[in-house]
């Protein structure tokens, strides 16, 4: 297997990128008040506000380390791929989405019995997540 040389501040900034497209993604004017409906938030009362406050710092943190994971193994298949353009690193990070994100919270979404509404904005959010972040991590090799 070739030796791939990781940009450390690259999977850094990609992985905060992923944090910053989630904050959007999930915001209200975008998809957080049908996410909120979604996962039984709505209508929000104090009860549902303090279970929240009291989950977010952890699932924050859980996600930056997560997303810091994804950025460093995307950058391996980067590297492996050879690409170094924009465009060649959002086709890696569509495929990584499609073969490994999609197909994974699908499963999950249908043997939970979740909503598909649910899952539609949860994988939209992964697809354009691994898309910036495959772009950062293609043309800052």
């Amino acid at each position: 297997m070739p030796q791939i040389d990781v940009n450390y501040l690259a999977v850094l900034v990609a992985a905060v990128a992923n944090f910053a497209v989630g904050m959007l993604w999930y915001a209200k004017p975008l998809f957080g008040k049908a996410w909120t409906k979604l996962m039984g938030y709505d209508p929000m009362t104090p009860e549902k506000m303090a279970e929240m406050k009291k989950a977010m710092l952890p699932a924050m943190i859980s996600g930056l380390i997560a997303a810091v994971v994804s950025a460093y193994v995307l950058t391996h298949v980067i590297g492996y791929t050879g690409a170094t353009s924009a465009i060649e690193g959002l086709q890696a990070g569509f495929w990584m989405w499609l073969g490994f994100i999609a197909t994974v919270q699908l499963t999950g979404a249908l043997y939970g019995r979740k909503p598909l509404k649910l899952f539609y904005i949860d994988t939209g959010y992964q697809l354009a997540a691994m898309l910036v972040m495959g772009a950062i991590l293609a043309v800052w090799r």
